[in-house]
């Protein structure tokens, strides 16, 4: 963060924890759900339908996320982005720690599946307002000629979760009997978020409020209604970060949830192997993705958007062959050039996504084109994954959906216009 001022790199430092934070409680149940809550909340279904039925709890803060957007992107573009920020964290923290003392269906029936699915939906609303919020705080601090590198930091919060979490997880497993880690070991990690929390909100209550969006409340040109502006003004922006969202939402969680379940079902491998293996990929994303970030700057974002879609689609034909050689080095090469590829979409994705939409109605523009893509994009993607497989019997259908779900990240690249040269309160009204 070099060349930063002293109030960026806080805003920075803050949005990452933040977003860390989140994630490690939302990556923390997409865990779970493929290693133990289909044996602890559905246990009288077969194995392969509890773990469906598992993830299906898990695509619920999927549905929850836009509307979190909606909600959150009001208040951040009517009343600021910091205020919202501290809810969405607070949200985040409470639920993921109510579901670390959830009982099991073996205690209290059909009534712990449900109070699971209405948590994860808390879950979804809190990182729906989130990610908006915190990469516009960062985009919009600081050098105008350094946003892909400052938004992309925000982004990082992806990997830093997913490492959290799963260390953790890994470290209970390694350590516990299986019969320990069903009972009480898999819910130590969902009770540390109640403590990690106060973390977060001890460095985002100490920033500042957004430069540009204390401008637009100076001119009194605060949209009243901001996501219905955005459907009339921003149509095609809306389109694009739709669109752009999906393939890199298909391919990321088939490379780091799917992976879980066809290591552990169809190769029969112990699971340990592949969360070690993510967890080694995720690790090495902490770096790929602000690089990618600043080299959006350099070279544009679509540019460097786009070779993370070529290369993931390329890759996604060798990842299931590496997988089938049952060899760890192998495995966690799969994964690392797997991750290596997200990274070149992700890094750029964020200040592509808010730079689409005008300051005064970024945080529900951007909020809304990301979030809905989360429902058809990662959401449905580990289970079509396993339906793919278990109707075809071959890992190719999969890759084929990922592939699939790439070309229409390509198309909405092509729609939008290259923005990493404009300044971001110049945004056209209509877009």
């Amino acid at each position: 963060m070099a060349g930063s001022t002293p109030q960026t790199r806080r805003v920075i430092l803050a949005s990452l924890i933040g977003t860390s934070l989140e994630w490690y409680d939302f990556f923390l149940y997409t865990t779970a759900a493929t290693l133990v809550f289909g044996k602890l909340f559905f246990p009288t279904f077969d194995p392969l339908n509890a773990t469906l039925l598992a993830l299906t709890t898990n695509a619920v803060a999927f549905v929850a996320r836009p509307l979190g957007g909606i909600i959150f992107g009001h208040f951040g573009d009517r009343n600021g982005r910091k205020t919202v920020l501290v809810v969405t964290l607070l949200l985040m923290g409470i639920s993921t720690f109510l579901i670390g003392v959830l009982p099991g269906y073996d205690s209290v029936g059909v009534l712990a599946p449900i109070m699971l699915a209405v948590l994860r939906f808390a879950q979804g609303l809190g990182l729906g307002g989130e990610w908006g919020g915190a990469v516009i705080m960062s985009l919009e601090h600081g050098d105008p000629r350094r946003r892909g590198f400052n938004a992309s930091w925000p982004q990082v919060g992806v990997p830093a979760g997913y490492v959290l979490a799963t260390a953790l997880l890994t470290i209970l497993s390694a350590t516990l009997s299986d019969a320990a880690f069903l009972s009480w070991g898999w819910r130590v990690p969902f009770l540390l978020s109640g403590v990690l929390v106060f973390v977060g909100l001890w460095v985002r209550l100490r920033i500042t409020e957004s430069p540009l969006f204390a401008q637009v409340e100076q001119k009194g040109a605060k949209a009243r209604m901001p996501l219905v502006e955005v459907l009339r003004t921003h149509p095609r922006a809306l389109l694009s970060a739709f669109t752009a969202r999906i393939g890199v939402d298909v391919a990321f969680y088939t490379f780091t949830a799917y992976i879980l379940v066809y290591l552990t079902g169809p190769l029969g491998l112990d699971r340990d192997l592949g969360l070690n293996a993510v967890l080694i990929a995720s690790a090495l994303q902490l770096g790929l993705i602000p690089l990618f970030g600043s080299m959006s700057d350099r070279f544009g974002r679509r540019r460097v958007y786009l070779a993370g879609v070529i290369g993931a689609a390329i890759w996604v034909f060798a990842f299931f062959p590496l997988l089938e050689t049952r060899s760890f080095p192998l495995i966690v090469l799969a994964a690392a050039v797997a991750l290596l590829c997200h990274a070149a979409m992700y890094g750029p994705q964020a200040a592509f996504i808010a730079e689409l939409f005008s300051t005064r109605l970024r945080y529900s523009g951007a909020s809304m084109g990301y979030q809905v893509a989360g429902i058809v994009g990662g959401g449905l993607a580990p289970i079509i994954a396993i339906k793919l497989f278990d109707s075809f019997g071959t890992t190719v259908a999969v890759s084929v959906y990922v592939v699939a779900a790439l070309a229409i990240t390509a198309v909405g690249l092509a729609i939008a216009p290259e923005s990493h040269d404009l300044d971001p309160a110049d945004v056209p009204q209509h877009v």
